[in-house]
């Protein structure tokens, strides 16, 4: 029997990031996939789970918990996975720059906000992607800014991943989705290829989760 059980959407930026961390812990869980683009998330079943109707949900330790930063906190404190610096004013900071990503960023590119910007759009043609674009890009910039404050050897904060790099890759997957242009952000680039040669970054990525993969 899996020490979890997860119900996630393969695409969904708070489930990787979630599968990111449980790979991280090497803790084995079940996935029960919600698919978003089916509705699946509003269903009574689900919503029992979370009343929100979002993915993910963990159920671990004989506990459902729901959103992805808080469950990402759980697993460190519990799991000892150093996701943030213990100095207050360096952990602040890393904590900082990961926000900058999964607090500011990802929000209005939520699938259920780009699907009504596109509906306000009148369909427009270069809809949602426009919408992507328009926010994704000043938000890695911003990001690749911040990294300056930081040593990447290799990962964001220093030599092992933490929570900015788990929550920068999701948005990386999106980034390269919606064809957003990435020149210039060199120390980005750089954290993406250093997380995507670490296996529990591999096998956390949408194209290894998909339904049927």
């Amino acid at each position: 029997m899996s020490a979890a059980t997860l119900y996630d959407y393969w695409r969904s930026s708070a489930s990787y990031r979630l599968r990111i961390a449980l790979n991280m812990a090497e803790i084995g869980y079940d996935q029960i996939p919600v698919d978003l683009t089916k509705g699946e998330h509003r269903s009574p079943e689900h919503l029992k789970r979370n009343p929100q109707g979002l993915v993910p949900v963990l159920e671990i330790d004989g506990l459902r918990l729901t959103q992805s930063l808080a469950i990402l906190d759980y697993l460190d404190q519990t799991r000892g996975l150093n996701l943030l610096p213990k100095d207050p004013a360096a952990r602040a900071k890393a904590q900082a720059l990961a926000h900058s990503i999964a607090v500011d960023i990802h929000p209005v590119c939520n699938l259920k906000v780009a699907k009504f910007a596109t509906e306000l759009s009148g369909g427009r043609e270069d809809m949602p992607g426009a919408w992507m674009r328009q926010f994704i890009r000043p938000g890695l910039e911003a990001f690749e800014v911040l990294l300056g404050g930081f040593e990447q050897c290799p990962y964001a904060t220093g030599d092992a991943p933490g929570l900015a790099d788990i929550c920068l890759m999701p948005q990386m997957y999106n980034a390269r989705r919606w064809e957003v242009d990435l020149s210039g952000l060199d120390r980005v680039l750089a954290i993406e290829a250093a997380c995507a040669e670490n296996p529990a970054f591999a096998t956390a990525h949408p194209a290894a989760n998909k339904p049927d993969a």
